[in-house]
């Protein structure tokens, strides 16, 4: 054998079984969170025990879990589990299987604990029995979807109440081998119903198939990172282009001094039922504002423009203190040869603000300069 051919081996038995075990928690992970769904809407409808609670039992559930110290376990997520069984209740056959696979020993009660993991409990109330084509092919489905999907795709189907809608992508998105940005897309383009208005749809989707994600990328999502209980700031996938240009835009502009302070970099802000990153976040004492510094690795386009926006708006409703000024976004953007700097000002009309900001601030010109040298550079 030759060491190249030793060099491959060693390659590919690396990649397939890291795909494996990546794989293995997200099935997990899907396994969890619909269980403990299960377990919410089944103490729900208890009823004694539920009035305690009302509509404050997910709240209340929230809180204890978090004195518990169990991660992911917000009040966001377990609506959202809660919300992720109500919509395929039809998977408890796949999960039983999948806990087949792995076992691990699941409580039914606080008291008691299951016999076995095949979810009996569930079998007599809960397990659609199969007796039409249409029933065997949801219930084939919904394992292939817990087989070869995210959670975090799956929590773009929940909200899907039209099954056959949600069948399409759940189809297409498996065929396809999309992302979860992928998926999101199709979706927000209306492909569903594209797909029914041509005449040819076969053509329409043929061109929406995907590489497969490399093995890195199938665990980088915040569901996955709190399941594992990792850092989330380790969640957002950066290219080493993004990482060399933040790492000396951060030493380049506290290198400059004149009131910045580095407060976070990857700062993760929830925005209705999805998060957000922000890449540099500083705060200016003497200007008394916030500075977000986005860096888009690509050519500029308003969608850029729209989300340093948002941001900014986030940040002067949520962020801001009464004494503080509006505040200000740089965005950077790294096209071909060409290096973009907008300055945002959130629609600040405060001219003397606005010119100060323009003094303290580092300028347009020395922005441009270091992101153009350090993409020679690298």
């Amino acid at each position: 054998m030759k060491l190249t051919e030793l060099i491959e081996k060693i390659q590919q038995t690396d990649f397939n079984l890291v795909c494996q075990a990546n794989k293995a928690v997200n099935q997990l992970l899907t396994i969890r969170n619909w269980l403990i769904g299960y377990y919410i809407v089944e103490f729900e409808q208890d009823g004694e025990e539920r009035a305690k609670y009302g509509d404050k039992l997910i709240k209340t559930l929230a809180e204890k879990l978090k004195e518990a110290n169990v991660k992911g376990m917000s009040f966001r997520n377990l609506n959202l589990f809660r919300e992720f069984y109500n919509a395929f209740p039809e998977i408890v056959q796949s999960v039983s299987a999948q806990l087949k696979k792995h076992p691990v020993e699941i409580m039914q009660t606080p008291s008691a604990q299951l016999e076995s993991t095949d979810l009996k409990h569930l079998s007599k109330e809960n397990v659609i029995i199969a007796s039409t084509q249409s029933e065997i092919l949801s219930l084939k489905l919904s394992e292939k979807m817990i087989e070869s999907l995210s959670f975090s795709h799956i929590t773009l189907l929940i909200p899907i109440t039209d099954h056959l809608k949600r069948s399409f992508y759940t189809i297409e998105a498996i065929k396809g081998v999309w992302s979860v940005r992928e998926l999101k897309r199709q979706i927000n383009s209306l492909l569903f119903e594209r797909s029914g208005m041509s005449k040819k749809p076969e053509l329409l989707l043929k061109k929406n198939i995907s590489l497969p994600e490399i093995p890195s990328r199938l665990v980088k999502d915040i569901y996955t990172f709190e399941f594992l209980g990792l850092p989330t700031k380790d969640a957002v996938e950066e290219s080493d282009l993004e990482t060399a240009l933040l790492d000396n835009l951060r030493d380049f502009i506290l290198e400059l001094g004149n009131g910045f302070c580095l407060e976070t970099r990857q700062k993760r802000i929830l925005i209705g039922d999805e998060y957000y990153f922000i890449d540099l976040v500083f705060y200016h004492r003497i200007l008394k504002c916030h500075v977000l510094i986005d860096l888009k690795v690509d050519g500029f386009n308003h969608g850029h423009a729209a989300q340093l926006n948002t941001y900014l708006n986030y940040y002067k409703n949520k962020v801001k203190e009464n004494d503080d000024n509006d505040p200000v976004g740089i965005l950077l953007v790294t096209g071909q040869n060409k290096t973009l700097v907008e300055y945002a000002t959130a629609g600040m009309d405060k001219n003397l603000f606005v010119s100060k900001y323009l003094l303290k601030l580092p300028s347009v010109e020395k922005l441009k300069a270091l992101i153009t040298q350090e993409i020679k550079n690298i």
